[in-house]
């Protein structure tokens, strides 16, 4: 049986749809200086971030938690 997760902003988006839409909203410079990884730092791209992120759970939480930062701030008009 599927759960649902009504109140869980992150539920049903992937790394990738996160990524895309950190990368679209803030570019790669700017990532590279929210979160300062190698992936976001030299010569970053979508493919080469999604497979770091799903191998480091605690920088995968630093990219999630700056999607739900957005989105708040997009929701508060900041």
């Amino acid at each position: 049986m599927k759960e649902e997760q009504p109140n869980n902003p992150l539920h049903g988006k992937t790394l990738e749809f996160i990524l895309t839409f950190l990368v679209n909203r803030y570019g790669w410079d700017e990532l590279g200086a929210r979160i300062p990884v190698n992936c976001f730092l030299n010569n970053p791209s979508i493919k080469s971030s999604l497979s770091f992120f799903r191998k480091t759970p605690w920088a995968r939480k630093k990219v999630e938690d700056l999607y739900l930062d957005t989105l708040w701030a997009d929701r508060s008009g900041l």
